[in-house]
């Protein structure tokens, strides 16, 4: 080194030495103190946990996910152990990327500016703050453990002779390891938490494991990681509230009809089939994004299932069932409560997957009351499912029925849960940190207050839907049995308007491309910018995003996308423009209920219960 580099040299390109001064304990009785009640608190949590199980009313069920886990990467192992030279080449490549860091890092050391090489380059948030590279303590721990992921990912791709599922669950696996092991999760390995560790003696945990305290509590005995403060929140007050009336209801749903708000209405009533998997109200958080809200405003006379949360008495309730006492049901109250046979509907998510395996079987019992579909992010051909088909086969879905068996249903924290693991670094490890290490509150946002009001899985619908569309696509194929029946989707000839979301994790976009060439009439094939909820709930007013049409969805989606026009905003009002053209015609603004005497108001009461 020159003179004239020593004298100005720092001993790491960009780092000051002053600036270790935030992570020197200044008050270690403090500190002292602070751990001691954080440990306590720790101790809380953990009676919260045991209690349920010591009283005989929580068993776990964690053992056979990890058990398919350590099965599933043992095949991975197995390929690069079982030869020498295979065993050698994983060792170099990983020792070699290690070798290479602790180079940069020593050059670094001397005074050195380098950048780090493009496969290290990442654009992720979890390391946003500048000690990340600055420090070369948390530098060389956010490249170490950049290099470990991608080694470990790289082993799961090169693996030879796994079958498709197999390498889809390891690579699924070694993302979960790989987020729950980030350095962002650990106090000592995380610059901002450690500084905010040693600024606020360690009171951050005490808030911290007090908070897990309470959310393992209000899990009685699992923990319900709260992602936003709920207290904010209830529903009927200020958010879902538009207005309308509960006109029926039966053992597995209510139907509302919401109060028109325009002097003329479509002829055509609309009926929304939502998921039974959370709750319909994602279609009406608040007035500004309820997409119920807006189509009322359009004219539209609009009807609702609003799902019963299931519990033990609701075992049997199998997809006829749904087929039947949900959609059936809604569409004999429609035409008793406006006179009207013909309706249009929507089906959004497995709502949408119901609602076509529905109109299959109309299609075979000549049933022609509902005149178009529109689905949202729905899935009837499963080739392209996505991660969510991680958790389908055939020793995985054994293990759900048995569980199931004993009490009826499936607990909704278990589908919450594997929903959030799609979106593990975005959905779970944030609020980890967040809530329980720096000890902050989350703040109120009514999406997230709707994606932790989970509900339940009747046995037989769940073990049905697992079956029959992820595991063994038999909607696509035209093998699904309903009402004794083989129904087909090919049989399905009515209009469809078919959307998708770009960066939809739970019904890719692919997938629902796929899906489209099930059906026997002419399908709309739309694409939404965004994801599974926000690419849908997405309000004009706000021009955000923006949606692709083009021509007949064939061959597959990369192609479509070249030809496709790109128009910014809202997909909305193009798909009121569709149900306009299907049937424009226009009748005085119907009073809800009609001649039924109202129930309740909605939202109704049967949104209000709580898994």
């Amino acid at each position: 080194m020159t003179a004239e580099k020593a004298e100005g040299a720092t001993g790491f390109a960009g780092f000051d030495p002053k600036s270790v001064e935030p992570y020197i304990v200044k008050d270690p009785e403090s500190l002292a103190i602070n751990m001691a009640r954080a440990a306590e608190q720790l101790g809380k949590a953990a009676s919260a946990w045991l209690a349920p199980r010591e009283a005989g009313e929580k068993t776990d069920s964690f053992a056979e996910p990890v058990s398919d886990m350590v099965k599933t990467l043992s095949k991975v192992s197995e390929y690069w152990l079982s030869d020498p030279r295979r065993t050698l080449e994983a060792q170099t490549h990983l020792l070699g990327s290690f070798f290479d860091m602790w180079s940069r890092t020593l050059q670094r050391m001397a005074g050195d500016a380098l950048e780090d090489p493009a496969s290290l380059q990442r654009n992720d948030k979890r390391f946003a703050d500048e000690d990340w590279v600055k420090n070369p303590f948390f530098d060389f721990i956010r490249q170490a453990y950049f290099v470990t992921s991608d080694w470990a990912e790289r082993m799961v791709k090169d693996a030879e002779g796994l079958d498709d599922h197999t390498r889809h669950k390891a690579a699924f696996y070694v993302r979960q390891i790989a987020s729950a092991l980030s350095p962002t999760n650990f106090i000592t390995t995380n610059p901002q938490l450690y500084r905010e560790t040693v600024a606020s003696s360690g009171a951050n945990l005490v808030k911290g494991m007090q908070m897990l305290a309470e959310d393992i509590a209000a899990g009685r005995g699992e923990l319900r990681l709260r992602q936003t403060d709920t207290s904010k929140f209830a529903i009927g007050e200020n958010i879902a509230i538009t207005p309308g009336k509960v006109i029926a209801q039966n053992d597995v749903c209510q139907v509302l009809q919401y109060e028109a708000s325009t002097e003329t209405v479509l002829k055509r009533p609309l009926l929304i089939c939502p998921p039974w998997i959370n709750k319909f109200y994602v279609l009406d958080l608040n007035p500004e994004k309820s997409f119920i809200k807006w189509a009322v405003d359009q004219g539209q006379t609009v009807f609702v299932i609003s799902w019963v949360n299931p519990d033990e008495r609701h075992a049997s309730k199998d997809w006829e069932a749904y087929a039947r006492e949900g959609i059936g049901f809604a569409l004999d109250i429609i035409e008793q409560a406006t006179g009207e046979r013909e309706v249009n509907s929507i089906g959004y998510c497995v709502g949408g997957t119901l609602l076509a395996a529905t109109l299959a079987l109309h299609a075979a019992e000549g049933d022609d009351r509902i005149r178009s579909a529109t689905l949202f992010t729905t899935q009837v051909d499963f080739t392209h499912a996505g991660d969510l088909k991680v958790f389908v086969d055939d020793d995985q879905i054994r293990h759900i029925e048995a569980n199931m068996s004993a009490t009826g249903y499936l607990e909704g924290s278990k589908m919450a849960s594997a929903f959030n693991m799609l979106r593990a670094s975005e959905l779970i490890w944030p609020y980890f940190v967040n809530n329980y290490l720096k000890g902050q509150d989350p703040l109120p946002f009514d999406l997230l207050y709707w994606n932790s009001d989970s509900t339940r899985m009747p046995a037989a619908n769940h073990s049905f839907y697992l079956r029959n569309c992820y595991l063994e696509n038999r909607l696509s194929r035209g093998e699904m049995v309903l009402a004794g029946r083989r129904v087909s989707l090919g049989d399905v000839k009515i209009p469809i308007y078919n959307l998708a979301t770009k960066e939809d994790h739970i019904a890719p976009a692919k997938s629902v491309f796929l899906g489209s060439s099930s059906f026997g009439g002419k399908v709309t094939f739309v694409l939404s910018g965004s994801g599974h909820i926000a690419g849908v709930v997405n309000p004009p007013a706000r021009s955000k995003y923006q949606y692709w049409t083009g021509g007949a969805p064939k061959g597959d989606i990369e192609t479509w996308m070249g030809k496709a026009k790109e128009t910014a905003g809202s997909w909305w009002p193009h798909w009121q423009g569709w149900v306009e053209r299907l049937d424009k015609r226009r009748v005085p603004a119907r009073k809800a209920g009609g001649p039924l005497n109202s129930i309740e108001e909605a939202p109704g009461s049967y949104v209000r219960v709580r898994a």
